[in-house]
Formats: C-alpha cells, structure tokens, sequence
C-alpha cells in the first residue's frame, strides 16, 4: 500500500512498515499544503493517509473520499513506538474511505 506520512508523524513509523511504500509531504514537495488540498493530492497518488493531526476530523469533510486516514493520537514517537504490535495491523488492513482513530486502551 502506498501511505502517505503527515508531516506531524515521526518518521520512525515508517522503518515498520516494510510491506509498504512510505513517504511524506516534504519529500514530494508539498510543504505549506493545507488539509484539504494535501487530501485532494493525496487520493491522486495513495491509498493511505496516516496523521496525528488532531483537528482533521473536524476540519475537513471525508464523505465520499476513497482515502484510508488513520489518525493517531500522539506525534511523540516513544509513545507510539510501544503500540506498533496494534497499530501495524490497522494499517495492513485498511479499506478505502475509512477513518480510524487510534488511541491505546488505558
């Protein structure tokens, strides 16, 4: 699958998820794309979207968007690392136009 990493997820995520083809905003150019015209590119190119932008849930309209999102809920890269057994299968099984939030169970 080819996911796109927002510019707020660590990088590090990326060196888990060797059956995919990750990149971010940055390495295509797109730095300075707000939300809606990064998702708008993003759908062209990729079956994923991976953010820990918190306010995109609220900010952008994903009706009818073919684009997985899969939005955590931190960008601090020791917190996230320990939940990489959870979070990898979310990814591996992501379908077009979903949306899920990740957080870890207390």
């Amino acid at each position: 699958m080819k996911i796109l990493l927002d510019e707020c997820v660590p990088w590090p995520l990326s060196r888990h998820l060797k059956s995919h083809q990750c990149t971010n905003p940055h390495r295509l150019g797109w730095d300075g794309l707000k939300n809606g015209d990064l998702l708008a590119e993003a759908e062209t190119k990729f079956e994923a979207f991976i953010t820990s932008d918190q306010s995109l849930r609220y900010q952008q309209n994903r009706k009818g968007r073919r684009l997985a999102i899969l939005e955590l809920w931190t960008n601090d890269w020791r917190l996230v690392q320990p939940h990489m057994n959870e979070i990898i299968p979310i990814i591996d099984n992501l379908q077009p136009g979903d949306f899920i939030f990740f957080t870890p169970h207390a």
